[in-house]
């Protein structure tokens, strides 16, 4: 049985997002940072030198070694170029790609690679399997308190890379349902809002997708609860997250589940169709 627990599926609220001694990837990250530093070290250089011969500002060479900035791909290539590492420093980039995420967003990323469905209901912002990068970038950019520059960029990552879900085989069957006015908000604008809606189209086109629309005129809504996902997993388990403002919570319970899903069901029913739908987003493209 999987416990409940305080889970915030986007990996987006609060500072227990921050890299802390609770989360395990802060252990790979300082044992990278130590390694860089060893080697630096043995070379003769500063934290200066090394920055400007791989490309990068002391600072961030500086954060690396402290393992608070997880490193990017061309930064372990160049330092182990740079510090004639023989291949030591750049074998770490699997490591780091793991880590460098929420470990949140990696526990979610997880069971959505064990997932054969997922479907997921939005009422107040595009799900985050359905937004572009740049979207993902200017929804981060609005969040308040405010966001560090490197913590957008950390969480968008983590958002894009969840959604390699789109490509996996055997496909995983992906259905959405979103409020009407998720697709009028411009979030980062109307040019930002036109191209997000054409990515919207194209996953739509996905023979393993359905996206439906739930239009603001609906007089009977079983959304009204808020947001929802569930997701069917490979051992015939399902489980939901029921969302809030600061946490959300894993939902494993089955009487629980069972409400969730019947939730869904009715959803998807008073919803367009996904022909619908589509054409429909089509129609609110090009009010843009």
């Amino acid at each position: 049985m999987i416990e409940s627990t305080a889970y915030t599926t986007d990996g987006t609220d609060g500072s227990e997002w921050d890299l802390g001694p609770e989360d395990d990837s802060s252990g790979v990250m300082k044992t990278v940072g130590h390694l860089i530093k060893v080697l630096r070290e043995a070379a003769g250089l500063t934290q200066t030198e090394l920055g400007a011969a791989i490309g990068y500002g002391d600072e961030m060479v500086s954060k690396v070694e402290r393992g608070v900035r997880a490193p990017k791909p061309a930064f372990l290539d160049n330092t182990d170029r740079v510090l004639h590492a023989h291949g030591a420093v750049s074998a770490l980039k699997k490591d780091v790609a793991e880590a460098r995420f929420p470990k949140r967003v990696r526990d979610l990323a997880k069971l959505e690679a064990e997932a054969v469905e997922l479907g997921a209901y939005g009422t107040h912002n595009l799900h985050g399997l359905l937004q572009s990068e740049e979207y993902a970038n200017a929804l981060f950019a609005v969040r308040r308190p405010a966001m560090a520059a490197e913590d957008v960029e950390r969480f968008v990552a983590a958002r894009m890379a969840r959604q390699a879900i789109f490509h996996r085989t055997p496909f995983t069957t992906l259905t959405f349902v979103q409020e009407e006015v998720t697709l009028r908000r411009p979030i980062g604008g109307r040019a930002v809002l036109r191209r997000q809606l054409d990515h919207i189209l194209e996953l739509g086109q996905l023979r393993h997708v359905e996206i439906q629309v739930m239009p603001i005129d609906r007089e009977d809504h079983a959304g009204m609860g808020g947001e929802l996902q569930l997701l069917k997993l490979r051992d015939g388990t399902t489980v939901g997250y029921s969302e809030a403002q600061l946490t959300s919570r894993l939902v494993s319970k089955p009487r629980e589940v069972q409400i969730m899903e019947l939730r869904y069901g009715i959803i998807r029913s008073q919803a367009l169709t996904p022909r619908e739908s589509l054409a429909f987003i089509e129609k609110v493209r090009g009010e843009l």
